[in-house]
């Protein structure tokens, strides 16, 4: 461990160098649907940081590429598809990634799906169930078994899941895709609260609009682009390497001691 020299030349042992705090090597990191997107933002800085990396996704050709990205690092690499909606797959996923990596350190329930309903008012019960069936189920299948095998291990760890401005504004049409970011962040502050004591960190990321696929059909609409990109004080769309610090923070002992927060990263969207 590198040390800071202070007056006289005496090393002051319990202040560790910044670039340590920030050193990933040895540890190894989870993102679901991070083959994209926010969540291959976060996966790229933690394995540039030094992290062996899985990332879990549905798109297979996604997978591959986003592998291939992240194995320029030279780091372990472990890209599996797995729909996090359903806990079978979460747990064959988890196991399969345990024995590849030998751990998870840190896991971002990040995987997502947007709402398709014209109006709340036909919004169907499939649709509102498929939108809670990944933002939400998902996460909380994920978490669980994260939680699980950090407890079991008896090491800690950090947990995060990604949320939306929707949760607490709301998101007309979108009623199904707000209610499951708000209940993420529920989720994921009382996982600090109970699991604290087992060395467990837990947080959320809410972004604002960001560039992916998800995203896309509204970026392609001339009015929407013209009425919300004014109300960003950046003034431009967020992308996935807008995430690489808080992802990096959350993954190492820069942030041992933060748990129970969420971290608004939307160029001051929320605050205009």
């Amino acid at each position: 461990m590198s040390r800071i020299v202070g007056e006289h030349g005496v090393p002051t042992p319990s202040v560790e160098r910044v670039d340590d705090l920030f050193d990933l090597t040895g540890r190894v990191a989870l993102v679901t649907g991070g083959n994209g997107g926010i969540g291959l933002g976060m996966a790229d800085a933690m394995a540039a940081h030094g992290a062996d990396v899985a990332i879990w996704g549905t798109n297979e050709d996604k997978n591959a590429a986003a592998a291939e990205q992240l194995a320029r690092h030279g780091h372990k690499v472990v890209a599996l598809r797995c729909d996090v909606g359903d806990q079978d797959q979460v747990e064959e996923a988890f196991a399969r990634t345990v024995a590849e990596l030998g751990k998870v350190d840190s896991c971002f329930a990040n995987a997502g799906v947007s709402g398709q309903a014209s109006s709340f008012l036909t919004m169907t019960a499939d649709e509102w169930r498929r939108v809670l069936r990944v933002n939400l189920d998902g996460a909380f299948f994920t978490l669980q078994a994260a939680v699980r095998h950090m407890v079991d291990r008896g090491d800690g760890g950090s947990v995060v899941v990604t949320t939306s401005g929707s949760a607490f504004q709301g998101q007309q049409k979108g009623e199904h895709y707000g209610a499951s970011k708000a209940a993420v962040i529920a989720l994921v502050k009382a996982i600090a609260v109970e699991h604290a004591r087992h060395g467990i960190r837990g947080n959320a990321i809410l972004p604002g609009w960001v560039e992916t696929d998800m995203t896309a059909p509204a970026f392609g609409w001339d009015k929407f682009v013209a009425n919300v990109l004014p109300r960003v004080p950046l003034r431009r769309w967020g992308t996935g390497d807008d995430f690489a610090g808080v992802a990096v923070y959350l993954a190492s002992d820069a942030s041992k001691w933060h748990t129970g927060d969420t971290f608004v990263i939307d160029g001051g969207y929320l605050i205009f």
